[in-house]
């Protein structure tokens, strides 16, 4: 009987490697996500920079989560190339499988009755209450992380879905198209979406006006992020044809796309 080794198949490898940064990137993203951060201060600007978005006075402070989110698209676009809508199927499925998991064992650990001397234990770093202090930083609420998880799904769908589409016009040419351009229109939908659920669906019940301005604020960012990105976009395209190989490369392609 002929034996598997999973380090003489490279394709295989491609997958696992690929598979685990893609899951990893979205678990980050889920748990990082609950700190605000400010792009202005955090790119040397001395003075807050102020803009109106439907004509809500905004700045450029978004979820830390934002940065990661175009990361885990691209990812999408590269793992779709050579393995597929199938293969991106699985790996959304099993992403938001442990994203759940996660949920549930933090709400365990939040739950569970902490030492007594634990919540005092941090005083010294101006932390008055340790529990108080981990509840509020991963206890993210239900209709957030609902929000987060159907926004991930359709965003996904959309994703594999227009990437096809496109690779379909272009063939192997413009592969900024189809990983950018899919990307760009998946994250827009993506963004109103986890929005719509978690603040205005949620309790927190946001006007129509502070769900499109925070939305459109978050999605612009997005767009940044995956515009800077489109060179990493062709870098790792090269590293993968170079490690493959063109003959086994071309193969993986041309089965993804179905032919």
């Amino acid at each position: 009987m002929e034996k598997f080794h999973l380090a003489e198949d490279k394709a295989t490898r491609l997958f696992v490697i690929l598979g685990g940064l893609f899951i990893c990137n979205a678990l980050l993203a889920e748990f990082i996500g609950v700190k605000i951060f400010a792009l202005d201060t955090s790119l040397g600007f001395s003075k807050e920079i102020t803009y109106s978005i439907f004509g809500m006075k905004m700045s450029p402070h978004f979820t830390i989560g934002v940065l990661l989110w175009p990361v885990v698209f691209i990812m999408t676009d590269i793992i779709n190339e050579y393995f597929g809508p199938k293969g991106v199927r699985l790996l959304t499925n099993m992403a938001v499988a442990l994203i759940s998991y996660a949920f549930v064992m933090v709400y365990i650990a939040i739950h569970a009755a902490p030492a007594p001397w634990w919540p005092g234990s941090l005083e010294s770093q101006g932390i008055a209450d340790a529990q108080v202090a981990y509840a509020a930083i991963y206890g993210q609420g239900i209709w957030i992380i609902l929000g987060s998880l159907v926004a991930f799904l359709v965003g996904q769908v959309l994703d594999v879905f227009l990437f096809h589409r496109i690779k379909a016009w272009t063939g192997e040419r413009a592969i900024w198209l189809r990983a950018t351009g899919s990307t760009l229109v998946s994250q827009l939908v993506d963004s109103y979406i986890v929005i719509y659920i978690a603040f205005v669906l949620g309790p927190a019940q946001w006007s129509t006006q502070q769900f499109l301005a925070v939305s459109t604020n978050n999605y612009l960012l997005k767009v940044v992020a995956a515009i800077l990105l489109t060179p990493a976009i062709y870098g790792v395209h090269a590293i993968i044809e170079r490690w493959l190989g063109e003959k086994k490369a071309g193969a993986l392609r041309r089965a993804a796309m179905g032919k």
